[in-house]
């Protein structure tokens, strides 16, 4: 008898979801067990410095929301006083600038998200939950060649102080970063697990840890002080409810602006009707991006939040304006990881998670390396340290839940910063409007186009990729699939052919089938 199915970005991640689902836990158990595993199997993506999102079915009931993303601290800091610079990612055939320092962090929300999603929607206790990863803290973990090519993308950061140098350098001296073969141990984290697994998440915001976190930041040109940790709470969101060709999609609802702008483009995408691979229907979906871009930039450009942008962006006259707008002008113009889980009893679990790319800095004693969500470009559109005190900031992390009209249940999301909409939207689109099975679906090549420049992924066929160039005189042709085009990992339950998974071999993505 099938127990459930689990997509992620690594096998020891999806493995921890493996064994909490055969010990008899639920679907919310096992993604709370894999996000705990993933801060170890996957410390680029994800850490208890950062934050996330969970879309949640409990047992076919509505989706529900739960907002534990990073928050801006309560006080904005005189930029002059922060410890905040620059280093270049080089993702080989394209390079993307982050910033980084102790003036990058925003409020984490890991901690308690998982904790609250624990207490709201588990089944088994804490210590249970955490104890994969703490295992994993203990043995190690051997690296693989797709860590090590992120390890190489994001060096910078990695090297930049003596408290991550320790954990992620060979030597003491920052030059030779661990490699694929490595086993990467990190004791220093595991017993910070363990204490959370014994003191619940209070540790984290009103305890030693928030203690620690606030006076490294104060004294080193950070931005959180013990308010900021005290004061965090995770927020239930109603999702957003997009109908597209008879198929209901819950999405991630405003501060958030994936799952608003992925409904925008579906909803363009509506009369459209789709033949897979030809170059006329690439051209109408990169013109479909490219819309998207506009009306993010329209409704929502200087909002710290989605809210008041969002107001307006489905409309029906907004909506055709901009389908307009592509038929008659043709010339018109970051770190993240996913969890999906499905069990045998209807549960539902989307997660994405992201911790940027890391600031560089280790809180002391924890192995906890702090996001820098303040050095997003992406989530700062009015320019940095301008972003409003105390507010939730926006994301492009879309975990979604889809209800197909054949009655199939689809649990998936992406990392990719501002790919991270296109992959979600392409997938689905390969799913509804293509009737791919789940694994080519996520596996086809992407498309991805922005600030005027339209990516290729390497796979389309040599027919395909001259139409686009000539219709699109900036682009960019990948030799082959890349992480830059996202990560989906996807999971679907159908009451006649069962379970389903794919993980995204772009972000070396897994998936399990649990008996």
């Amino acid at each position: 008898m099938s127990r459930g199915q689990i997509a992620a970005g690594h096998e020891k991640t999806a493995e921890a979801a493996e064994l909490i689902l055969k010990e008899g836990g639920n679907a919310f158990d096992a993604v709370v067990a894999a996000a705990f595993a993933s801060c170890v199997a996957e410390p680029v993506f994800s850490s208890l410095g950062g934050g996330g999102f969970l879309m949640a079915s409990h047992e076919g009931r509505s989706p529900r929301l739960f907002d534990f993303f990073v928050h801006t601290p309560l006080q904005v800091p005189d930029p002059e006083l922060l410890e905040f610079y620059p280093i270049q990612a080089d993702f080989g055939s394209q390079s993307q600038e982050f910033h980084i320092g102790l003036g990058s962090v925003a409020t984490p929300g890991m901690v308690r998200g998982l904790f609250e999603i624990n207490r709201q929607l588990g089944s088994m206790p804490m210590q249970e939950l955490i104890a994969p990863a703490v295992q994993y803290c203990r043995d190690g973990i051997a690296l693989n060649a797709f860590q090590q090519y992120l390890f190489e993308v994001i060096g910078p950061i990695y090297r930049s102080t003596g408290s991550a140098r320790r954990i992620f350098c060979r030597d003491s001296n920052g030059t030779d970063l661990v490699r694929a073969g490595d086993v990467l141990t990190m004791p220093e984290f595991g017993q910070t697990l363990d204490a959370l697994a014994e003191e619940g998440d209070d540790l984290f915001y009103r305890g030693e840890i928030a203690h620690r976190i606030a006076t490294q930041c104060e004294a080193e040109g950070g931005t959180l002080r013990i308010e900021d940790m005290s004061g965090y709470r995770v927020v239930p969101r109603d999702p957003v409810i997009t109908g597209y060709r008879g198929v209901r999609i819950a999405g991630n609802p405003p501060p958030s602006c994936g799952g608003i702008l992925i409904a925008f483009a579906l909803s363009l995408l509506e009369a459209q009707r789709d033949r897979v691979e030809t170059t006329d229907d690439l051209v109408y979906l990169a013109d479909v991006m490219a819309m998207t871009n506009k009306a993010r930039a329209d409704q929502f450009a200087m909002n710290a939040d989605c809210h008041a942008g969002s107001r307006g962006l489905l409309d029906p006259d907004l909506l055709q304006r901009y389908r307009n707008e592509i038929n008659g002008n043709p010339e018109a113009l970051r770190g993240t990881t996913h969890i999906s889980v499905i069990d045998d009893h209807g549960n539902a679990a989307s997660m994405s998670l992201s911790n940027g790319e890391g600031c560089g800095h280790v809180v002391p004693g924890t192995g906890i390396m702090l996001n820098n969500m303040l050095g997003e470009e992406d989530l700062n559109p009015a320019g940095f340290h301008s972003w409003p005190a105390d507010r939730r900031m926006t994301s492009m992390m879309s975990p979604s839940l889809v209800t197909l009209s054949n009655g199939a249940l689809l649990a998936l999301g992406s990392g990719g910063s501002n790919r991270i909409r296109t992959a979600v939207l392409q997938v689905l689109r390969n799913v509804i409007g293509h009737d791919m099975p789940l694994d080519e679906a996520v596996n086809a090549p992407r498309i991805h186009f922005e600030r005027g420049l339209l990516n290729i992924e390497g796979g389309f066929s040599d027919r395909v990729i001259n139409g686009l160039l000539e219709r699109f005189p900036a682009c960019h042709v990948w030799e082959d699939r890349n992480l830059f085009f996202g990560g989906v990992h996807a999971v679907s339950y159908h009451p006649a052919s069962g379970f389903d998974g794919a993980g995204d071999a772009r972000r070396s993505g897994v998936t399990i089938a649990v008996h």
